[in-house]
């Protein structure tokens, strides 16, 4: 199952690449079905490995589409962006549409109770203190407003997870515990959103129709959210910051300057590949793993303070999610020559650890002496 969903979303983007230009730049990520995730350290939403993410996607559909006009592919790439964002804050919005049905719930079921006199239902998971603290939360409803995005269309889908909640044991151990504060309503969330929202099909077949991103961002979006829900302080009140789109317009820009190089000096590029390629078999390399070194050697060259090591391990991984078996190795050593290759001509100012064997050789030399 985890193969075939690793394939799905390959096929997914590769598909609608071909069904129309600059439609569905997305990413893949494995995380809980896989061995790689990428997610921020920080404090924002977007942060540069997801730029990466998208911008491998972005600079593929570029080549495959035939209509290669620089503006709107950049343009789709800030768009693409911002629509990870606007699921962040849609996902959150989830849980209050859910605390919103169990309210309801709740007070047809006291209601009832007392026409008939028997006891009363328990409201603890309906005035849950962290999931009133987001309901409130001004950020979340400003921006909702603002998108004029709603559950209220999709009810049938929120009442089917309320009623999985219900049944869950996770629901069941709240309940039952005897504790009554801000954290333990916290936490709550924190195992709910993990085991029935995070890995949750009929969810992701909801978002899909909704947007052509938002199926394949679901999952790297997954965990701002539980970063998020463990963030909130209830000192904040309904002031409590969610994550902000952009660390800074720094980021933003990062974007826009590793796109247009990767693009513009394409050739360029391609030439310092082929240069240093004499120990490798470049003509059989696969048309996405030239995509990925494109993008990396255009990060080496245009940003001068990222360090070499990072791009390549950044890249690797990429390749290794995206392109064949065999791509990570062969691109960790191409990458590695021809970084090398362009500091030993004084085309890249930047510094490289020596290779192993020759570290090896020089240790062994120092022993002999």
């Amino acid at each position: 199952m985890k193969k075939y969903k690793k394939q799905n979303k390959k096929l997914h983007f590769l598909a609608s690449v071909f069904k129309k230009p600059y439609l569905c730049i997305s990413y893949f990520t494995l995380g809980r079905k896989g061995k790689f995730i990428f997610y921020n350290t920080f404090g924002e939403m977007i942060n540069r490995e997801l730029i990466r993410i998208k911008i491998v996607q972005l600079t593929y559909a570029y080549y495959q589409n035939g209509n290669k006009n620089m503006d709107n592919a950049e343009k789709e790439l800030l768009f693409s962006l911002s629509k990870a964002y606007d699921l962040y804050n849609y996902l959150l919005a989830l849980i209050v549409a859910i605390t919103k049905e169990a309210r309801r719930h709740t007070e047809i079921a006291t209601q009832r109770a007392q026409r008939e006199g028997t006891e009363p239902p328990s409201q603890k998971f309906a005035y849950n203190r962290f999931a009133i603290q987001l309901e409130e939360n001004k950020q979340l409803n400003e921006f909702m407003e603002s998108q004029k995005q709603t559950w209220e269309n999709d009810i049938e889908f929120v009442r089917k997870v309320y009623s999985q909640i219900e049944q869950s044991q996770i629901y069941q151990d709240y309940l039952a515990d005897e504790e009554e504060s801000y954290n333990a309503d916290r936490e709550l969330w924190r195992k709910l959103y993990k085991a029935l929202i995070q890995d949750n099909d009929d969810l992701e077949s909801l978002l899909e129709e909704k947007s052509l991103y938002w199926n394949d961002d679901k999952e790297i979006v997954d965990t701002f959210v539980i970063k998020t829900i463990k963030r909130f302080d209830p000192k904040n009140k309904n002031k409590q910051e969610l994550l902000p789109e952009y660390k800074d317009l720094e980021d933003k820009d990062f974007a826009r300057k590793l796109f247009r190089s990767t693009i513009l000096n394409a050739d360029q590029y391609q030439r310092y590949m082929s240069e240093t390629s004499r120990n490798w078999d470049f003509s059989r390399l696969a048309y996405m793993d030239v995509v990925i070194m494109q993008i990396a050697l255009a990060e080496m060259l245009t940003f001068p303070n990222i360090p070499v090591s990072v791009t390549i391990n950044e890249y690797v991984d990429l390749a290794k999610l995206y392109s064949t078996p065999k791509s990570g190795g062969y691109i960790n050593g191409m990458l590695d020559a021809i970084a090398r290759y362009l500091i030993h001509t004084g085309k890249l100012f930047k510094s490289m650890e020596e290779p192993r064997s020759k570290k090896r050789g020089a240790e062994d030399n120092l022993i002999d002496n």
